[in-house]
């Protein structure tokens, strides 16, 4: 069997267009960030365990900015982000959130998240193990990046069901009974940062 490595920017290959398609390692950077959120037209609803200050390049440019930088960018054209997260974003992305967020753009910490997924517009989405985090998306180089798994579907049951559960976490309906207030003492707010 022959190997071949693609690109962390090159497009992932699939046998056949069917649904849901398996996203691999370094294949994630390019469904969930280049083909998902920076083409998002009305909303990106994100859960995800860790969040880091990505970089992300920019079309026609050598140069690369924050995911922080491109959610600001989207959310002043309009589209609703809704990010919700389990721990403190890294340094620098609490730097870049100093700044006032434009008001679609709402940041939530839920302690005891793990799940990760990107739902895009309502109808499309990624559910799998990867954080958004260069070395959860790919986007290191190869001796750096984590081994990941996922799937992105267009299943609009799959995309209902998962939009549900965002939604419950999203509102805090599990905060009444959750055994982790000591380490969330505002549920389901970000630290005065």
């Amino acid at each position: 069997m022959s190997r071949f490595r693609l690109s962390t920017l090159a497009a992932p290959v699939f046998a056949e267009k069917t649904d849901p398609r398996l996203i691999v390692d370094s294949e994630h950077f390019r469904a969930i960030v280049l083909d998902g959120i920076l083409k998002a037209k009305t909303s990106i609803d994100i859960m995800t365990a860790d969040f880091k200050a990505l970089l992300v390049p920019v079309v026609g440019s050598r140069r690369a900015q924050s995911i922080v930088t491109h959610f600001r960018a989207l959310a002043e054209k309009g589209v609703e982000i809704r990010i919700l997260h389990a721990g403190t974003p890294s340094a620098a992305a609490l730097v870049e959130l100093k700044r006032e967020l434009p008001t679609n753009l709402t940041i939530r910490r839920c302690p005891r998240l793990h799940s990760k997924a990107v739902i895009i517009d309502t109808r499309s989405m990624y559910l799998g193990s990867a954080n958004l985090t260069g070395a959860g998306l790919g986007a290191k180089s190869d001796g750096r990046r984590n081994f990941e798994l996922g799937i992105w579907t267009e299943s609009p049951s799959l995309i209902d069901n998962v939009s549900g559960e965002f939604n419950k976490l999203w509102e805090g309906q599990q905060c009444e009974s959750c055994k982790r207030k000591d380490v969330c003492p505002v549920p389901l707010e970000e630290p005065a940062l």
